[in-house]
């Protein structure tokens, strides 16, 4: 699992590099290591290595690992989609989530958050290109959808979240990446107190961090290329 410490330090690199040239601190970009698909001793060995936060995008087999690992002082981001009978695990096991889209969603992962548990850390997830296969709102929407999950009270609303289609280059890329940037000013104006903007994955992280991320989600230029969607998940 060294290749894996390895890859981790580079992206690292990477982080620090297109920081310093957006002129913005390294300290200001999060990363959270992709993780689906991976077993735990890719876990494990990405978290020996220093990296404490991780994305999962199957819930069921998330689970597992957060099981599993429970003994790790992990922070579990769920960056998924969220089924309606998925909830009640993501409000149990996980400690983000980033794929909020919808009230009803926000509502019932409020209400199954046990109260022993700190709130649920919640991004409000946005189409900022249009793209026709991706999930998330229109900013019109966001707006709206951010307000109402701002008043329930087991989550804590942190910002937004976006996955564009890829883009040609590096001004293109940012030129999407800053219509979420806009919303994320948009919504601070408004009075809420956001302070994360996840955008960025291991293509583009460059792109995203010069037009204001806050974290990047980076999974295969960490663990290397995917595995098979785990069945069933």
């Amino acid at each position: 699992m060294t290749k894996i410490s390895t890859q981790l330090e580079a992206v690292r690199q990477r982080i620090q590099a297109a920081c310093l040239a957006a002129g913005r601190q390294p300290q200001a970009v999060r990363l959270l290591a992709v993780s689906k698909t991976f077993g735990t001793e890719a876990v494990q060995a990405a978290f020996v290595a220093g990296q404490t936060a991780f994305g999962e995008n199957y819930i069921q087999e998330a689970v597992q690992k957060i099981t599993a690992l429970r003994h790790l002082p992990i922070e579990w981001h769920c960056i998924g989609p969220i089924q309606s009978n998925k909830t009640r695990l993501v409000a149990e096991h996980f400690d983000w989530v980033h794929t909020v889209d919808r009230l009803k969603t926000a509502q019932r992962l409020s209400e199954q958050r046990p109260a022993q548990l700190a709130p649920l850390q919640v991004c409000i997830q946005v189409n900022v290109d249009g793209g026709a296969t991706k999930s998330g709102l229109v900013p019109a929407d966001a707006l709206v959808l951010a307000q109402a999950v701002s008043q329930l009270p087991r989550l804590q609303l942190r910002g937004i979240m976006c996955i564009p289609e890829p883009a040609p280059n590096f001004a293109a890329a940012c030129e999407v990446f800053k219509r979420a940037s806009d919303l994320f000013a948009t919504l601070k104006a408004q009075g809420l107190a956001l302070d994360t903007l996840s955008m960025g994955m291991s293509a583009d992280l460059e792109a995203a961090i010069a037009s204001g991320s806050t974290l990047v989600r980076v999974g295969s230029a960490i663990f290397g290329t995917r595995q098979a969607t785990p069945a069933g998940l």
